[in-house]
């Protein structure tokens, strides 16, 4: 009996351990200013509303070493229930230049795009909207950026 207990115990730890390490490595690999994701724009709302919404300080919630503003306690439950759903691909770095070239590129959370079910954030400055880049060649891009974020995050 007691090697059982001792051998849940080691186990409950490993995987204690393992959480511990993902959220290190999510915090050195994701688009993160001060640990706050999606620089506080509200991740369910891209889904639920079409468009990007400011979270607030007061509707936070840290999930594996980043924290997500939500502007409103349903969203924030709804980002709980499911937060794989929700988080942007990549991070939260830019999907054309993670798919161009595998670099982490800071983004405009304004755009986005909803693909399958995944959010998907581009960087639009300086004349370079990356979105219409993005859509000339999605498949390719996406294929690319898949493959270029598992070699970052895994």
């Amino acid at each position: 009996m007691k090697s059982i207990l001792v051998s849940v115990v080691l186990v409950f730890l490993s995987g204690v351990s393992l959480l511990a390490q993902d959220a290190v490595i999510r915090k050195k690999n994701f688009n993160l200013e001060d640990g706050v994701a999606i620089r506080g724009y509200d991740a369910v709302a891209y889904f639920t509303q079409n468009k990007a919404v400011k979270g607030n300080k007061d509707a936070a919630f840290f999930y594996q070493g980043a924290t997500y503003y939500f502007f409103s306690a349903e969203n924030k439950e709804a980002f709980k229930k499911n937060p794989a759903k929700y988080e942007p691909q990549y991070g939260g770095w830019c999907a054309y230049a993670m798919g161009k070239n595998g670099d982490k590129v800071e983004v405009d959370p304004e755009t986005f795009k909803i693909i399958d079910g995944k959010l998907y954030l581009y960087y639009n400055k300086h004349f370079n909207k990356t979105l219409k880049s993005w859509n000339k060649d999605e498949a390719n891009l996406k294929a690319k950026a898949d493959a270029n974020w598992q070699k970052i995050f895994h």
